[in-house]
């Protein structure tokens, strides 16, 4: 563990909301994603087990469908996962979701980690490295950069081809004070703007964003394509 997180585990608690309400479209109909086999474990505990092992991380809020919330503490209890304390109610999008996560944090001198719960494969070691870098922005995010080459693309019409070299993809998890990440909230809600990233809603309210090397291995799990990867990727890692 860096000396920079050893320091902001001292001053600050890490509170991590982790959205886990997505209606899983492309899996058919009936499918709760969070609660997916991967591995033979359900798809959610995953990142939440290897939260729930840094020490810093005092709280784990998921975010679930309404739908889910029995399941999910079935699911919770079963896995011994005793950080999660209480369950947001997941909304529409996932920006309501995360929203109604931070309505839950009391402790406005706190870190916000927010995790993709489809996101099963992060490293504990990338998750402190992260929390590490805060100690001189606003915000910090994992990323790797682009490998294929990126179009901009206007009604089917390639109109510019980007630098591939200053264009990286985005990941989860994002870094926050609470009282950044919060005021970024509540101004898109105020204002009906709506991202899919955290970053974007902080940079929109003048915030600076650092961004940390991420790994190609962290999948989101967006499709039954995505499930087989993370099954293989899991073997690769277990044969080394």
């Amino acid at each position: 563990m860096s000396d920079n997180i050893k320091t902001l585990n001292r001053r600050l608690k890490v509170i991590a909301i982790v959205p886990a309400a997505g209606l899983g479209k492309r899996f058919g109909p009936g499918t709760n994603k969070p609660f997916l086999q991967l591995g033979g474990r359900p798809l959610i505990v995953w990142s939440l087990e290897t939260l729930e092992s840094i020490p810093g991380i005092v709280e784990i809020i998921p975010a679930l469908k309404p739908d889910d919330m029995e399941e999910g503490r079935k699911v919770f209890e079963e896995y011994g996962l005793k950080k999660i304390k209480r369950i947001a109610v997941g909304g529409k999008e996932r920006q309501d979701s995360i929203y109604s996560g931070l309505k839950l944090i009391q402790d406005t001198d706190c870190i916000v980690l927010i995790h993709d719960g489809v996101r099963p494969l992060i490293e504990r070691g990338l998750i402190e490295n992260a929390i590490g870098g805060l100690a001189d922005c606003d915000g910090v995010v994992l990323g790797v950069p682009v490998k294929d080459t990126i179009k901009e693309v206007r009604d089917m019409v390639i109109s510019k081809t980007l630098k591939r070299d200053s264009i990286w993809a985005i990941q989860t998890p994002q870094i926050f004070p609470y009282r950044v990440i919060s005021k970024a909230y509540d101004k898109a809600m105020r204002d009906g703007h709506y991202s899919t990233d955290d970053s974007a809603l902080v940079e929109r309210n003048g915030g600076k964003v650092k961004i940390v090397m991420g790994s190609y291995g962290n999948i989101k799990i967006t499709s039954p394509e995505d499930l087989v990867i993370a099954e293989a990727l899991l073997k690769h890692s277990a044969s080394k």
